[in-house]
């Protein structure tokens, strides 16, 4: 279910842009404040939507009128969230879209409309197989039976909270299939915030093992459960950390005998191996992106900010490398960057930067300019083109 394009328009900086044809693995880069962060956070808005209600995600954003694009009047515009995914339905692969409309109406947000619609055939336009406005609408429960006309589709009225997802309540049942197929998609979304000083140290022998958290504050967990549970897995982690990380030669999860669990590194040079507190910030967040990029249950998205932080310049292509390997293996990766290293190791179609003029943020694609396109035909790299300023309204400095 891979995200084939974003239109936003009066989310923050967005006033009005639309990204096409998104590839499998995305880099962006672009000036503090262009908008990475927010462009980011879409994904993480539509997260926090789903596991609460619109108020609560708009309020840990600091309300409506901080998400709405400034110059907007809140009393008229909404906030609109448009995603085209690729989805298999009865054996064939269609493209759906799920359009998102948020108001404040009352001094209360609402969601004035939500649809869910897709082609049931080569022609025609696309059927709503979900459609709610101000917690009213409808969805269909027979959207597999593609030998009925659209009259004979039966659809089930719903009500649900003004301020909550429809997909939130009907996507828990199976027999509102795109609705629950697109639920799973965003709860199984990764938006890194990882944090170093989260990550190390002893943790509690309980909690959420199976997958790595948003901060990186259960990887202990995470790697005792693949060693346990999953040893194939984590002997692959280990030794691309021994060709990635030069002199780290196993990392072994210890329960101590207080019962805390902590992460032992062993250096080839040394017998005893030492604890994680005394290995550099590079080599955790090294094995922390490893375990992401190698989880037996995949997030079928990726959202990591500045991965090259705390990591050496040489390290930027064998990371870029494990990101286009995990996007090759059926996920999507996103990754923002201020590293001309990491760059260097980006293919032309994986990149775009953003440009903020006048308070609006501009999405421009490097295969779309042609002075790029024609260095990167003759051999050049990304990150040495950003470096001498090609990048059309982005100073790398």
């Amino acid at each position: 279910m891979r995200i084939e394009s974003i239109h936003l328009k009066n989310f923050k900086a967005f006033r009005d842009v639309q990204l096409r044809d998104i590839p499998a693995f995305l880099v962006v880069v672009g000036a503090n404040g262009s908008g990475k962060s927010t462009l980011f956070d879409v994904f993480g808005f539509l997260h926090d939507c789903l596991k609460g209600n619109v108020r609560q995600a708009l309020d840990k954003r600091g309300r409506f009128r901080e998400v709405l694009s400034r110059g907007c009047d809140p009393e008229k515009d909404a906030i609109l969230i448009e995603l085209q995914y690729r989805m298999e339905i009865t054996g064939v692969e269609r493209l759906v879209t799920y359009s998102l409309e948020i108001a404040e109406e009352a001094g209360a947000p609402v969601v004035k409309r939500e649809i869910l619609r897709y082609k049931r055939g080569r022609y025609g336009s696309p059927y709503h197989f979900l459609d709610f406005s101000r917690g009213e609408g409808y969805a269909i429960t027979n959207e597999e039976d593609f030998q009925l006309k659209d009259e004979q589709l039966e659809n089930e009225s719903q009500k649900v909270a003004p301020d909550t997802l429809a997909i939130k309540g009907l996507g828990q049942f199976e027999r509102f299939k795109a609705a629950s197929a697109f639920r799973r998609l965003i709860e199984n979304w990764h938006v890194s915030d990882f944090h170093i000083n989260a990550a190390r140290g002893r943790k509690e022998a309980s909690g959420d093992t199976e997958h790595l958290s948003e901060s990186g504050d259960n990887l202990p967990l995470v790697a005792r459960y693949f060693h346990e549970q999953h040893p194939a897995v984590f002997q692959t982690i280990l030794s691309t950390m021994s060709q990635r990380v030069p002199g780290v030669s196993s990392v072994e999860p210890k329960l101590m005998d207080d019962g805390y669990l902590t992460l032992r590194f062993r250096d080839g040079s040394f017998k005893t191996p030492f604890l994680d507190r005394y290995v550099s910030d590079g080599t955790i967040k090294m094995f922390a992106y490893l375990t992401l990029l190698h989880d037996p249950k995949p997030h079928p998205l990726l959202c990591v900010e500045e991965p090259e932080n705390q990591l050496y310049p040489q390290l930027m292509v064998e990371l870029a490398e494990e990101f286009r390997s995990y996007a090759r293996r059926g996920g999507q990766v996103f990754v923002s960057t201020h590293s001309p290293d990491f760059l260097n190791a980006m293919e032309l179609d994986e990149v775009c930067w953003l440009v903020k003029e006048s308070g609006r943020t501009e999405i421009h694609r490097a295969r779309d300019n042609l002075q790029v396109a024609a260095y990167m035909a003759q051999g050049d790299m990304l990150g040495n083109l950003w470096n001498q300023g090609f990048f059309d309204g982005v100073d790398p400095k």
